[in-house]
């Protein structure tokens, strides 16, 4: 997280596209494709800028194949002959580490500069296997021939040794399907995944607050309304709101309060629901849903601190948000890009 917050720009993307590489091929692609959702409307940058290495291309490549499709975030991305990419990283996964100081390679791989340097190698000596990569290499054949149970353990295997990578066992074309479906082998869990997931969805969001932070309470649904093509509500009355307090029994955020002052509701758009207006606020125990009820909703949740913003979507996951004004400008966000 500290990483996302300070770092230079292509360290964030390095962060950003390896952990949605580990996310999706811990088994939780859906988080992963949270995270580069985000990333994306936040930086406006192209999704080639997650793609670091010939070895993170592949992964990518093998991912989008063993899903059977390509998310639309993806649309950069250029596809790739997965004969020719699974035959070079079979000889990337077989090669032996050159006989230079370690880490002169680097994340250079199988690129141009790498082939140089590994040629240069060459003439030092042929170097050792990497047992990482001769652990994936021997995953990836029982995959092939259809042995799962011995490919997981090899995968255990690999994964007890020192900084696995899971690009590279992502890339692997046999392994990538079975990883999708949740072999986890460095037992990343449902918990901690969605916590990573929310940890950086945070920390992007905090780097790059948007100039919406800057617009006041009608400038910042003006523009949305614009963005949507849409036309917006009345003000809600002091009577209304003080109303719906009553009714809920204790009082409403109050930048949720100030929004109500600047349009009672909004109306729905796509993937997005519409506001309910004061008069029509309930509580449904302990939440107060603030959107029309259907697969997607946003509710206000009860915390110590006052409260918390919780949208659910069928697509795109929970997400929560601190204050009610950080999920419409995350939805400005969205608009925009």
């Amino acid at each position: 997280m500290s990483e996302v917050l300070t770092a230079g720009e292509p360290q964030v993307d390095r962060a950003v596209g390896d952990t949605a590489l580990l996310l999706a091929g811990s088994g939780f692609p859906g988080e992963a494709d949270r995270l580069v959702r985000t990333w994306r409307s936040v930086t406006e940058r192209p999704a080639t800028a997650l793609v670091p290495t010939p070895v993170h291309a592949r992964a990518w490549a093998m991912l989008f194949d063993a899903r059977g499709e390509r998310p639309s975030w993806a649309d950069t991305l250029l596809p790739l002959d997965l004969d020719a990419e699974e035959a070079a990283h079979r000889a990337y996964l077989g090669r032996p580490d050159p006989a230079l100081p370690t880490g002169l390679l680097g994340d250079l791989g199988d690129s141009l500069p790498g082939r140089v340097v590994s040629g240069l190698a060459e003439h030092l000596g042929k170097g050792e296997e990497d047992p990482a990569r001769t652990a994936l290499l021997r995953a990836e054949n029982h995959a092939r021939d259809g042995d799962h149970e011995a490919a997981r353990t090899a995968l255990a295997e690999w994964a007890a040794l020192r900084r696995p990578s899971m690009p590279a066992a992502l890339a692997c074309r046999h392994l990538a399907p079975l990883l999708l479906a949740g072999a986890d082998p460095l037992g990343l869990g449902e918990e901690h995944a969605t916590a990573l997931a929310a940890e950086l969805i945070a920390a992007l969001r905090t780097r790059y607050a948007a100039a919406t932070a800057s617009l006041d309470w009608p400038a910042l649904i003006e523009r949305i309304l614009e963005l949507r093509e849409a036309s917006g509500r009345a003000p809600a009355s002091t009577r209304d709101i003080a109303a719906a307090e009553t009714r809920l029994g204790r009082e409403l955020p109050a930048d949720y309060r100030d929004f109500l002052r600047t349009t009672d509701g909004l109306p729905a758009d796509v993937a997005f629901p519409r506001l309910l207006g004061a008069a029509e606020l309930s509580a449904h125990g302990d939440v107060v849903p603030v959107s029309e009820r259907g697969e997607s909703m946003i509710l206000l949740s009860p915390v110590r601190a006052g409260w918390v913003v919780v949208q659910t979507d069928p697509l795109l996951g929970t997400s929560t948000y601190r204050t009610f004004r950080e999920l419409l400008e995350e939805h400005l966000r969205l608009l925009e890009s």
